[in-house]
């Protein structure tokens, strides 16, 4: 019976020292996620505009995307597309844009990846400081327009 006690808690020491050393990271729960897209459209609606919003996760797989009723037919793909920017980049695209507009050497970042959207309305959802998604709004008559109810879904879940 000894023998046996002591050769469990030989195996079992490793795992458990293992399992504390293992990482751990921040991250967006969907129903945070849920919340700021609804935030965004209803934001936009109280303006006028049927626009869609996507959310994206740190990663960039796609959390949620909410269309409202009349948006146009490419505004899913622009805000997934603004979202999965924001997210990869850790920026708003709008910035980016500016970044690369000022600075022509930089124009290939725009060919980077396929995915990657550089118009204004996605912005990076930081939490604690920690970059954990994206927010991506595409369908209003601006981009300024689309950051502005981006900011919306951002501020009902307290992210900066």
């Amino acid at each position: 019976m000894i023998r046996t006690v002591t050769l469990a808690a030989a195996l079992l020491a490793p795992v458990a020292t293992f399992a504390q050393d293992l990482p751990t990271a921040p991250y967006l729960p969907l129903s945070m996620a849920t919340q700021a897209a609804q935030a965004a459209v209803d934001a936009c609606a109280a303006e006028g505009h049927n626009v869609s919003v996507a959310i994206v996760a740190r990663s960039g797989v796609t959390k949620t995307i909410l269309r409202a009723d009349n948006a146009g037919p490419h505004t899913v793909g622009s805000s997934t597309g603004k979202a999965f920017t924001s997210a990869s980049m850790g920026r708003d695209t709008a910035g980016l844009a500016g970044f690369i507009g000022a600075n022509p050497e930089n124009g290939g970042l725009r060919d980077m990846d396929s995915r990657l959207v550089i118009q204004a309305g996605g912005l990076p959802i930081k939490i604690g400081g920690a970059l954990v998604g994206g927010i991506g709004v595409g369908g209003a008559p601006s981009g300024a327009i689309d950051e502005t109810c981006a900011r919306a879904g951002l501020d009902v879940i307290g992210a900066e």
